[in-house]
């Protein structure tokens, strides 16, 4: 299935993968944990934007004034899935500077593993931008299948969604619900557990990002 769907790239940069096996480590601490996610969403974002349309604008060099490409088109928003998401935010606005950024808060029913929405903010003029959805993990694929759709009733159309590691299962089941969707990941992992957690993962990314339990 990922090697024949157009819209799914597993990334295997050697750096990419060398970082993701720091970020396992149980010995890794919160703030190399977070600083590790910062350059990790770099690294999958570089890939991510590779599609970004240019157009030529005039620049006077020292030696002489060339025509020089530049970035064109759509705007772009950073949406990070509350709150795991928010540690990829950084890295992705080093990239893209301009870019606005909303948020979209879920939780998961740890009886059922539903997601359920608390807090959708997105900037304005959605259905004109290039939009980042950002989460470091995609397990079961409920809660970024239910961001997608919130972006979508929100009237935005062109999304990308990235994460740092996914289970085969959580990707399967958010490439069948959005066929439209882009989605980058940095490690296609093993699979879910009987408590839908990543094996082997790399533990609960929002408590290690931000040092709670």
């Amino acid at each position: 299935m990922y090697n024949e769907n157009p819209n799914i790239v597993i990334c295997n940069h050697p750096l990419l993968k060398h970082k993701i096996t720091m970020l396992r480590s149980k010995e890794t601490g919160t703030n190399e944990f977070r600083a590790i996610v910062e350059e990790i969403a770099m690294l999958i974002g570089y890939e991510a934007l590779r599609d970004l349309e240019l157009t030529e604008v005039a620049v006077e060099t020292p030696i002489e004034t060339a025509m020089c490409p530049v970035i064109a088109g759509k705007k772009q928003a950073i949406v990070p899935i509350l709150r795991a998401g928010l540690g990829m935010v950084g890295g992705m606005l080093k990239l893209m500077p301009a870019a606005k950024v909303g948020h979209i808060g879920l939780y998961r029913d740890e009886v059922t593993f539903e997601p359920h929405e608390y807090y959708c903010k997105l900037p304005t003029a959605i259905d004109q931008r290039k939009i980042f959805v950002v989460d470091p993990m995609l397990a079961t694929g409920g809660s970024a299948i239910s961001a997608i759709d919130f972006i979508k009733q929100h009237g935005g159309k062109d999304i990308t969604f990235l994460c740092v590691i996914a289970a085969p299962e959580g990707l399967e089941k958010l490439a069948s619900a959005h066929p439209d969707l882009k989605i980058f990941v940095g490690n296609l992992d093993r699979c879910l557990n009987e408590n839908a957690y990543i094996c082997p993962g790399l533990g609960d990314a929002g408590d290690r990002i931000f040092g709670t339990k």
